[in-house]
């Protein structure tokens, strides 16, 4: 199964405004936002080029959601939904989406659990009717739970345990989230999940999993009215949650001090440096277009072989053989801004750290130039409509902003918003973010390498 934690999601939102924009314009179809009266809300996306359906349920739950010393349990439960209920045993859903020639998935992460399949548009109400029954209807015993307990067990050892990389951004992650449930990783800690249990999964299963707690993101060759009329035949028929709990994440304290770590593996290829910054997303920004200026100031700083990173370290200076730099907007709470560099042969880790900071010091002092932000712009939105321009990455940007405090019309006037971001405000977020006492610095090195004796 596939399951992504979405870390650059600005680049498809944007993407998907625009497009949804382009339509308007053109007198095209346009997006439908509805509510079910048992608190399902449902988004359509006409999408007529071809006879498929892109279905997607996303519910508003999440690894931030878990009670502490139970990590893991989101993804565990993403896990057990394909084991079946009483009307349907395991395997049958997949097995019907696979005869239909269609394609299933799904992907937990901090803010949500989403569930999608890809089928002929003369299927949508039979994946629907699946959908609906395993929202209320799962089956769980021990003989399916343990197995599959095992089963994520061997998904963190491949994702995290075999990778380096992996393993530093979770402990950058633990670093630099003081409070916040994002400090551990969404398939969790291991000693955790070990421990995991067929009463935890049923609990949190019962606790989150209803029509009210849940959005149907439809995009494809479909009428919004008739999508309408199949989600009020299927999901309509589920009972509402009447004891969903709220969802309010601890606030961030004021950091004051910048944090550094190392971790050294012998399978370390290239050293690298990292280093992300807490910063608001969209849904904690404070001030109109503050996001939006933390888009555009990743891109100038990271965003492609034109970016200032690039030019400098890669281009100029050649202390790099790679950097870049990225920003996530789409959380329910405060985010990360992050960097990267890999060092060219005969360069330090901390070499190539002050080139970084140095490159951040002038655009502070300087700003940037009209060129740059028009450019930003541009290519922000042209790069994502053209690489992205399918009906399902439609139905996950959708989707990723109503899981994420934004509503459908935010994301409809999103290209207003990034045009008006000034250069001023692009300065000002780096001057007041892009403060080291916010961040976390991370090296990765080759154990008993030069680069690891030489990094300070």
């Amino acid at each position: 199964m596939l399951r992504r934690s979405f870390a650059v999601l600005t680049a498809v939102v944007l993407a998907a405004t625009w497009l949804t924009a382009a339509r308007a314009e053109t007198g095209g179809p346009r997006i439908a936002d509805f509510m079910l009266a048992n608190g399902l809300e449902l988004v359509v996306i006409p999408d007529h080029r071809a006879p498929v359906v892109t279905h997607m349920i996303w519910y508003k739950v999440g690894a931030a959601d878990e009670v502490p010393g139970k990590s893991g349990l989101a993804h565990f439960l993403e896990h057990l939904m394909f084991k079946g209920t009483a009307k349907h045993p395991a395997g049958e859903f997949s097995t019907v989406v696979a005869r239909m020639g269609g394609q299933e998935n799904a992907f937990t992460t901090n803010d949500y659990t989403a569930y999608f399949q890809r089928v002929p548009s003369a299927q949508l109400k039979t994946v629907m009717a699946f959908e609906a029954d395993r929202m209320t209807g799962l089956v769980l015993t021990d003989a399916v739970v343990l197995p599959e307990r095992q089963v994520i067990l061997e998904e963190r050892n491949q994702r995290i345990g075999n990778s380096p990389r992996a393993q530093l951004s979770v402990q950058m992650d633990a670093a630099l989230y003081l409070n916040s449930p994002y400090h551990k990783p969404v398939i969790g800690w291991r000693h955790e999940m070990e421990h995991l249990s067929r009463d935890d999964a049923i609990a949190f299963y019962k606790r989150y999993y209803g029509p009210n707690n849940a959005v149907v993101v439809i995009g494809g060759d479909v009428t919004p009215e008739h999508a309408l009329a199949l989600a009020k035949e299927t999901y309509g028929k589920v009972k509402r949650r009447t004891d969903l709990p709220p969802r309010h994440w601890p606030t961030e304290p004021q950091p004051v001090a910048a944090r550094t770590l190392t971790l050294a593996d012998a399978r370390v290829e290239l050293p690298t440096v990292q280093r992300a910054y807490l910063v608001p997303s969209f849904a904690t920004a404070k001030q109109r277009g503050e996001s939006q200026a933390l888009d555009l100031l990743a891109y100038i700083l990271g965003g492609g072989n034109n970016s200032r990173l690039y030019q400098d370290l890669v281009v100029d200076r050649k202390l790099a053989v790679a950097s870049g730099a990225w920003y996530d907007s789409a959380s329910l709470g405060m985010t990360k801004l992050g960097l990267y560099g890999a060092p060219r042969p005969g360069v330090t880790l901390a070499q190539l750290e002050h080139g970084i900071d140095a490159v951040i010091a002038r655009l502070i002092d300087k700003g940037v130039t009209a060129e740059e932000l028009d450019r930003a712009k541009t290519r922000l939105i042209a790069d994502a409509v053209y690489a992205q321009d399918s009906q399902t990455s439609m139905a996950r940007w959708y989707g990723t902003a109503l899981m994420t405090g934004a509503t459908v019309n935010d994301v409809e006037h999103w290209p207003d918003r990034i045009r008006a971001v000034t250069a001023e405000q692009v300065q000002d977020a780096a001057r007041h973010w892009l403060d080291k006492r916010r961040s976390v610095t991370g090296y990765l090195v080759k154990d008993k390498s030069p680069q690891a004796e030489k990094r300070s």
